[in-house]
């Protein structure tokens, strides 16, 4: 069958989603440029074509002088009714056979407060309620279709004519060669430059033809701009529009950003509280004051260039500390091991309803058994029979798997290794500069800098350097990943596409955990616990760098800091790339067109112009959020605002995805999917370590056990409060028996006529005791009540996480009540509609007389169909 080129001289509206004839609506767009490989891409573009008309499919091609460049062709492709109809059949698509019947009693009390935030019924709820049923074409009588052209909508048409681009080949039956199969293939070879379904009209303007709805305007006017980001998510809309797929999503999202709101206010009343009892800090007020910290000298923090220093220089320090470092914290750690409990079972509720409403139960079997990756098909030449369908299918040899899976795990390591050796460079970097901040700042060089100058301290200034170091290096090594993850996901071969975006989801969040959590957890539980002491510090690997000690105020204010740089960097840069890149390479790629009339700009030429969103886009925005969710939860009790800046970045991260998926980018393919998929055992697994990491952090990272110890046991006047405790918390060494051979002796010995004894950070006995620095009594003490507070709280927690999960059931009781009558009606109605058609048939044979059921299919009481539902 030829495939007609129009030319320019056939009038048409520039805007029109449909053939020249104005009916047939286009569901699939190719385009592609001649070049100098011309006649082979040519021959494989002709028999591709051909193959695809073979099928059913109806072509259209635009000729390239028709597009704004001169040198694009586009072939405009339409589905007919017979072929979405089978490939319905084959894909098991649901469609509607009965308008629902349950009553819907889901209103709220006080409904009318939600108001503001509500969206119109027809944005809110485009098509009405149905029962569903798998389509089977030869039952099309069945189903409520009222409209062949309609009944199918553009998200699953345009995913029926994928699945066919998919699969269909580009050679002669003679040729035998199954490797030439598929538009991906041709895509990668050049032999197509773009593929793409239709938006159905501009963002910012309706259709014109009263055919064609225009949903892309509606959702850029209600979801897209961000001046609606306290209105609801249009979410059937979105799925009507852009597949299930997209609307889990935006689902999930959504749901994420409303439960995050409960975080953040508790959190910012916890910062709050810490604030408010700025002024009962008692060991801060010690630190500052002239007659404890000012007469308390402190040994040297690093060798040579480190000189002693007075307690009090940290004054400021010490009160940035108890912001974070107090009991509010504890309790914000606590509220938050249930408020990730809460969240998952909650979302598993509305996921259930989320996939009853849209069609998705049992969904999982059917794209296992039903949709193998094409790339699987090619790439693997054995076959073998399934013993379920009872078909012969292709498989991957295990030999080959074992060797493909091996190197794969070997190239992860490799990427792992290579991020824990930036980090220890990173760490080489902190205990190097230093020194050198020690020694340019020992004459208070910043003081003189107005505001912020007398806050910066060397420990300050060393880690937020080290942090923006350690954040670029992340930036470096992301780029460098995804590529690697990609290739070796591809050298796999997996065998779905659930499979492969399931491999990749565990490379690369394995991955990113390394890469961006590491820092945190060497500052959270490494830094300032293996240090030593005067006169026997513990070295970097046996080299001249002395293990980092924690700044006076406490490690826990480090690791907000670390925390702060890290998440803040990543959330900004993600949102300026998400929104500007794609911005201006639109804006690059549309300059020729605007060089030219409007009148020859048409909608696929609009379309073609756009950023592909590609089969990995939705993966790389599960990917920002986990990791977000990651910091909101492992190291949430070092920096409690943490959710505040989740919750405004997810305000915003909402209606940009939105926006740069309804203007910035060509309409992706529809795509099924009943869950988040592997994320959801991601998030489950750092809900688990995030109890175990705040523990740790508030027993180890914090000062609060070694201040409870001591106000309970160890205060000297039995009072309850922390009067003498910064000098209990300091150890005492004397500097005339420091070694000769340790490091630090030149620095020391310039002040040893004026420094007799100096004090250090730990619990060890002083110089002349019989037990001279070893630990003391009371470090056993602190050291057992921080194990027993792990213990506690991580039993608590569990528990009451456990039992939330218990509490809450993963389906609502409505829903799963409609699964159960949907199916009862299914049963019900085709048995009945079987036993019409039978009685049809006897009745043209010529058996009018028959008025009873026949007994090849008998009448089944109500009671037993509903009991094989059950």
């Amino acid at each position: 069958m030829p495939i007609p080129i129009f030319s320019k001289s056939y009038k048409r509206d520039i805007n029109s989603v449909f053939f020249r004839d104005g009916v047939r609506m286009i569901d699939f767009v190719l385009s592609y440029v001649e070049d100098k490989d011309g006649e082979r891409k040519q021959e494989r573009r002709r028999l591709y074509e051909a193959n695809l008309v073979n099928v059913g499919l109806e072509l259209e091609t635009e000729d390239k002088s028709e597009s704004d460049d001169g040198k694009t062709y586009f072939v405009k492709i339409h589905a007919p009714w017979e072929v979405l109809a089978t490939y319905a059949d084959v894909l098991k698509v649901k469609v509607p056979f009965k308008t629902n019947d349950i009553p819907d009693n889901s209103e709220m009390p006080m409904n009318w407060l939600s108001t503001p935030f509500r969206l119109p019924e027809h944005i809110m709820h485009p098509q009405p309620d149905y029962f569903t049923a798998p389509f089977d074409k030869s039952k099309s009588d069945f189903f409520l279709i009222d409209n062949k052209d309609t009944f199918f909508s553009p998200s699953t048409r345009n995913r029926i004519v994928y699945y066919i681009l998919s699969r269909c080949s580009y050679f002669r039956d003679e040729c035998g060669d199954k490797d030439k199969k598929g538009i991906k293939r041709l895509l990668n070879n050049g032999t197509y430059t773009a593929s793409f379904p239709l938006h159905d009209s501009r963002y910012w303007t309706r259709s014109k033809d009263a055919n064609c709805e225009s949903d892309r305007y509606s959702l850029h006017k209600h979801w897209a701009r961000f001046f609606c980001f306290f209105k609801e998510q249009p979410l059937n809309l979105i799925r009507k529009y852009y597949g299930e797929k997209i609307g889990i999503y935006f689902a999930w999202l959504g749901f994420y950003t409303e439960m995050l709101l409960f975080a953040a206010i508790v959190g910012t009343i916890c910062f709050i509280y810490g604030i408010l009892t700025y002024d009962e800090n008692e060991w801060s007020k010690e630190i500052c004051s002239e007659e404890v910290g000012g007469n308390i000298v402190m040994c040297p923090l690093c060798d040579k260039k480190c000189g002693f220093w007075k307690l009090n220089t940290t004054c400021n320090s010490s009160w940035q500390s108890h912001m974070f470092d107090n009991v509010g914290t504890v309790f914000f750690a606590i509220f938050m091991g249930i408020w990730v409990t809460l969240f998952l079972e909650f979302w598993k509720r509305r996921q259930a309803r989320l996939e009853y409403e849209w069609d998705l139960v049992d969904f999982e079997e059917e794209q296992q058994q039903l949709q193998l990756r094409p790339e699987y098909e090619t790439k693997c030449t054995g076959r073998k029979l399934n013993r379920i369908t009872q078909e012969m299918e292709p498989y991957l040899p295990i030999t080959s798997k074992c060797a493909r899976t091996f190197l794969s795990g070997a190239t992860v390591l490799l990427w792992i290794s290579l991020i824990i050796a930036c980090i220890i460079g990173v760490i080489a970097y902190r205990l190097a500069v230093y020194a050198a901040f020690a020694s340019i700042m020992k004459d208070s060089a910043t003081t003189h800098i107005q505001v912020v100058g007398p806050y910066i301290t060397p420990q300050l200034a060393t880690s937020v350097t080290a942090s923006c170091i350690n954040f670029v290096i992340i930036m470096i090594l992301n780029l460098m990943y995804e590529r690697v993850a990609v290739w070796i996901t591809d050298m796999e071969i997996p065998k779905t596409h659930l499979e492969y975006e399931n491999k990749l989801v565990v490379k690369m969040f394995l991955f990113q955990f390394v890469n961006y959590y590491s820092s945190c957890f060497y500052v959270a539980f490494f830094k300032g616990k293996f240090v030593g002491y005067p006169g026997k510090y513990a070295y970097m690997f046996g080299s001249t760098l002395r293990n980092e000690e924690c700044d006076p105020g406490g490690c826990l204010i480090e690791l907000t800091t670390q925390l702060v740089i890290v998440m803040t960097g990543k959330q900004v840069w993600g949102n300026i790339q998400e929104a500007l890149v794609p911005w201006l390479m639109n804006w690059w790629g549309s300059r020729k067109a605007r060089n030219h009339p409007e009148s020859l700009y048409s909608r696929w030429e609009q379309d073609h112009d756009l950023q592909s969103f590609g089969n990995l886009g939705l993966f790389y925005e599960y990917l920002e959020m986990v990791i977000q969710f990651g910091f909101i939860t492992l190291f949430v009790a070092s920096f409690p605002l943490a959710p505040l800046l989740a919750l405004i970045n997810n305000i915003i991260e909402v209606r940009v995805d939105a926006w740069k998926l309804t203007t910035q980018f060509r309409r992706p393919v529809a795509a099924k999917a009943h869950s988040i998929g592997a994320w959801q055992e991601i998030l489950n697994g750092m809900a688990v370590l995030s109890v175990v990491t705040n523990a740790f952090i508030v027993a180890f990272t914090s000062d609060m056990i070694p201040r409870l110890v001591y106000m309970y046991a160890y205060q000297p006047d039995g009072e309850m409060n922390m009067k003498g405790y910064i000098n209990n918390s300091l150890s005492v060494f004397n500097i005339s028996a420091i070694p000769l051979a340790t490091p630090s002796l030149p620095a020391v010995k310039r002040y040893m006529n004026m420094v007799l004894l100096c004090r250090y950070r730990d619990y060890r006995y002083a110089s002349g005791h019989e037990k001279e620095y070893s630990h003391t009594m009371q470090f056993w003490h602190i050291l057992a009540a921080k194990l027993a507070f792990i213990i506690i709280v991580e039993h608590v927690v569990f528990v009451v996480k456990f039992f939330v999960a218990w509490m809450i059931p993963d389906v609502p009781s409505d829903v799963r009540a409609r699964v159960k009558r949907e199916r009862y009606l299914v049963q019900e109605y085709l048995h009945n509609y079987e036993v019409e058609k039978l009685k049809i048939q006897l009745s043209q044979n010529g058996h009018t007389d028959c008025s009873c059921t026949p007994m090849i299919y008998p009448s089944i009481p109500k009671h037993e169909v509903l009991s094989e539902c059950l």
